[in-house]
């Protein structure tokens, strides 16, 4: 071997030791690169989020948007309230997923938030409730999108934006295109059915102690879906006073003749297994419900998974409806 080789044999190994470093080099600045972001308009102002989240907390009305989208949770607050509504697939997901806060914002564990590493954290709470969560504390750990309800019927948009937060608009556009196909075919269904027809509606939220029961005008939880079929709520409140207390009032029971007088049909709600609640039956076993003449007329009718906030289960409340409403097709 010739003195020139070796030389040759070291340069070569030198020039192949530093590509590979560079390569090296490269991929790890490439891996350690910030994550996409884009500007988001939440409740809290705009907040800079990733534009594809990779591990996401959600509270509150979020919890069965996002298992429904498909989202990448790694932590929720319980949503005990839809769990009836929920798919057997979506009530696995819930209960395998870490809690990271109660039933209530105050209830949220800041530790268990910031254990769950959240690249993104998706509020959905109303704006009152904010008050009672630190949001600097969670800012801290992640960006935090607060999108919570105003009026009942706003599930929708609600929903909506909560899906985009965290990337899947995708998702929500396929439950919703299914939601809106099934809703046009029952509106067609009862279209002749219900032309002309005054409902009213008894919500599950009244106080039998202060002798008062709940009236649900449309955009409310117990009236909103059975719009979407054509079914008209008349009438509305006497004094608006924000977010459900814009579509819905609490009389006293002897105000039912003057309330529900002028319907020519009643729904009620009751709880997703059917069972009637103590604050609806306050209701049905009084005089005056069996007196009105939408009662006589024996058009009083229970309807189930009112308080779905999701397209999802919301197909769940189309089908309760249709078979409340059957009887409507045979007068």
């Amino acid at each position: 071997m010739s003195s020139r080789q070796p030389k040759l044999l070291a340069g070569a190994l030198a020039l192949t030791l530093a590509l590979v470093t560079g390569c090296a080099s490269a991929a790890s600045t490439e891996s350690a690169a910030p994550a996409q972001t884009r500007v988001f308009a939440a409740d809290n102002g705009d907040v800079s989020i990733p534009v594809t989240p990779k591990r996401v907390v959600a509270t509150g009305y979020a919890v069965p948007v996002l298992i429904e989208a498909g989202a990448p949770l790694v932590g929720i607050s319980s949503w005990k309230r839809g769990l009836a509504m929920m798919t057997p697939e979506d009530l696995k997901t819930y209960e395998s997923l870490e809690k990271i806060a109660g039933e209530t914002a105050a209830e949220t564990n800041y530790e268990a938030v910031a254990q769950a590493k959240p690249d993104l954290i998706v509020i959905g709470v109303p704006k009152p409730a904010l008050g009672d969560i630190d949001l600097d504390r969670l800012k801290s750990i992640a960006p935090v999108v607060a999108i919570g309800p105003t009026t009942p019927d706003a599930w929708r948009d609600l929903s909506r934006r909560q899906s985009d937060a965290a990337g899947r608009l995708g998702d929500f556009d396929t439950a919703k295109n299914a939601y809106d196909q099934k809703a046009a075919a029952l509106k067609k269904k009862y279209q002749d059915a219900l032309s002309g027809m005054k409902f009213g509606h008894v919500g599950a939220y009244g106080d039998v102690a202060e002798g008062t029961f709940q009236r649900e005008f449309g955009g409310s939880w117990g009236t909103n879906i059975a719009q979407d079929l054509g079914v008209t709520y008349y009438g509305e409140v006497k004094s608006k006073g924000g977010n459900a207390r814009d579509v819905s009032e609490y009389p006293s029971i002897e105000e039912l003749p003057q309330s529900f007088g002028e319907a020519d049909a009643i729904t009620y709600t009751v709880d997703p297994d059917g069972t009637v609640s103590e604050q609806v039956q306050y209701v049905l076993d009084s005089k005056l419900w069996r007196n009105l003449p939408a009662v006589k007329a024996g058009q009083a009718y229970p309807l189930r998974y009112t308080e779905a906030a999701t397209y999802g289960s919301a197909l769940k409340t189309l089908d309760a409806i249709d078979q409340a409403l059957a009887p409507v097709l045979d007068r």
